[in-house]
C-alpha cells in the first residue's frame, strides 16, 4: 500500500482524489459487483424518501456503517490494514455524497433563510467591526495570516464531499493556531487556548463571510462519518460552530463597543448596503429594456457580444439575489421561466428523436462487466462522476 493510501485521513483536499481513484479502481473489479449493487440501490432509493435533513443524515450514517462492515469482510480487502479500509470508506463517502449533494445540501427553506440572514449580518458587521472590539491583542493582529486563513475558509464551497469541506475548516484553523504559536514564541505571549483562538476565528469568519456558512456546517455534521469527527477535526469544527453562533447572536453586549455606537453603526451599514443594491439593480433593468428593443443587425459592443455568446443576455436575473426582486419582476420571471421550459422540452424531444433514429453514435455503454464509474474531468472537488444506474445509457436519460 502506498503512502498516499496509508495517510488518507490527513491528506489535504487537493490530494484526496488519489484515494478516491483507488476506491473507483476497486469498484471496477468484477468481484465488487455486490458492493456496486448496494451503492446503486442506496443512491436510487434515497430519492424515494421525503426530504428531512436529520432523517437523511441518520440514513446515510447507517449506510456507511453497513458498508464498512461489508468492505471489511469482502475478499477484495482480505488481510487489508485498517488504513486501507479507511481509505475505501473515504472514497465511498465522497462518491455517495457527491451524488446526493443537490438533495442534501441546503435542503430546506429554513436552511436557505438562515444562510442569507447570517451572510447579510456579516456584511453589515464588516463595515465597522475591528479586532479591538473582540479584544484581540495587538500581537495576534496579523493581516497576512488572517488573509491566508480567510482564503482557506472560502474554499469550502468549492467541494461537495463532507471530508473536503471539513479539511478547508481545518486548514483555516491551523493557520490561526500557527499564528498563536508564533506569537507565544516570538512575543513571549502566554497562550490562552480558546480565549485567544476563538476571537481570531470569529474575526476571520467575519472578514471572509463564506456563503452558506450554516448549510456547510450542517452538511458536515450530518454527513461526515461520525467516527471521523473526533480529536483535532472535532475541536476545530466545534470552534467554527461556536463562531457562527456568536455572530448570529452578536450585539453590543457581546463585544467591547458602546450600545448606541453599535446600533448607529449597524443602521449606517444597512443604509449603505441598501443604496449599493438599488443602484446596480436599476442600471441592470435599464440595460435589459434597451436590449429587448435592439433589432437584429444593430451594432453591438464587444462586451455585449461576449454576453450574448455566453448565453446570458436574455436571463438578467442569473446573478440576482432574492432580496433584490420586486413585484414588478414577476411578469418578467414568468416569461423567462416559460422560455426555459419550452427550450428544454424541445431539446428533450430532439434528443429522443436522435436516439431513436440511431444516426448519432450512442453514449458508451457501461455494463456490469465493464468499469462501474464513468469519469469526467470536473471541478476542484476532483471529478464530476456519474453512476450507470441501469447498466446502460441512452439519449432518453439525458432528459430525466
Amino acid at each position: 500500500m502506498d503512502a498516499a493510501s496509508s495517510s488518507c485521513s490527513s491528506t489535504p483536499a487537493s490530494e484526496s482524489s488519489i484515494t478516491y481513484y483507488d476506491f473507483l479502481n476497486k469498484m471496477r473489479n468484477l468481484a465488487s459487483l455486490d458492493l456496486v449493487r448496494s451503492i446503486k440501490s442506496f443512491i436510487v432509493s434515497f430519492s424515494f424518501y421525503t426530504a428531512n435533513p436529520e432523517n437523511d443524515g441518520q440514513r446515510v450514517q447507517e449506510f456507511f456503517s453497513t458498508m464498512e462492515a461489508a468492505i471489511i469482510d469482502h475478499p477484495l480487502w482480505a488481510g487489508a490494514a485498517n488504513e486501507e479500509v479507511d481509505c475505501a470508506m473515504e472514497g465511498l463517502e465522497k462518491y455517495v455524497m457527491t451524488k446526493l449533494f443537490s438533495r442534501t445540501f441546503a435542503a430546506s427553506p429554513e436552511d436557505v433563510k438562515i444562510d442569507r440572514e447570517i451572510y447579510e449580518k456579516i456584511q453589515l458587521l464588516q463595515t465597522f467591526l475591528r479586532p479591538e472590539h473582540l479584544d484581540i491583542p495587538k500581537i495576534l493582529q496579523n493581516e497576512a495570516a488572517w488573509l491566508l486563513a480567510e482564503k482557506e475558509l472560502l474554499k469550502i464551497n468549492a467541494f461537495k464531499a463532507p471530508r473536503e469541506k471539513l479539511l478547508c475548516i481545518m486548514s483555516c484553523c491551523r493557520v490561526i493556531n500557527n499564528l498563536l504559536l508564533n506569537a507565544s514564541i516570538s512575543e513571549n505571549h502566554a497562550l490562552g487556548g480558546a480565549d485567544d483562538f476563538l476571537p481570531v476565528l470569529i474575526y476571520v469568519t467575519i472578514k471572509a463571510n463564506p456563503p452558506q456558512l450554516h448549510s456547510n456546517l450542517k452538511f458536515i455534521q450530518l454527513y461526515r462519518r461520525q467516527a471521523k469527527l473526533i480529536s483535532e477535526a472535532a475541536y476545530y469544527f466545534t470552534n467554527l460552530v461556536s463562531a457562527k453562533s456568536f455572530i448570529v447572536d452578536l450585539t453590543a453586549k457581546s463585544i467591547s463597543m458602546d450600545e448606541i455606537e453599535f446600533e448607529q453603526s449597524m443602521q449606517a451599514a444597512r443604509l449603505a448596503n441598501k443604496e449599493s443594491q438599488v443602484e446596480p439593480s436599476s442600471r441592470s433593468y435599464e440595460m435589459t429594456d434597451l436590449g429587448a428593443e435592439t433589432c437584429p443587425g444593430t451594432s453591438t459592443s464587444m462586451d455585449d457580444r461576449e454576453t450574448i455568446m455566453n448565453g446570458t443576455s436574455h436571463y438578467p436575473y442569473m446573478e440576482a439575489e432574492a432580496g433584490e426582486l420586486t413585484v414588478k419582476d414577476v411578469e418578467k420571471l414568468l416569461s423567462l421561466y416559460k422560455d426555459v421550459v419550452t427550450k428544454y422540452t424541445s431539446l428533450c424531444s430532439a434528443v429522443r428523436r436522435i436516439s431513436e433514429s440511431g444516426k448519432v453514435p450512442s453514449v458508451p455503454i457501461f455494463r456490469e462487466t465493464n468499469p462501474f464509474f464513468s469519469q469526467v474531468e470536473g471541478k476542484s472537488e476532483g471529478t464530476d462522476l456519474s453512476v450507470d444506474l441501469k447498466g446502460e445509457q441512452n439519449g432518453k436519460q439525458i432528459c430525466k
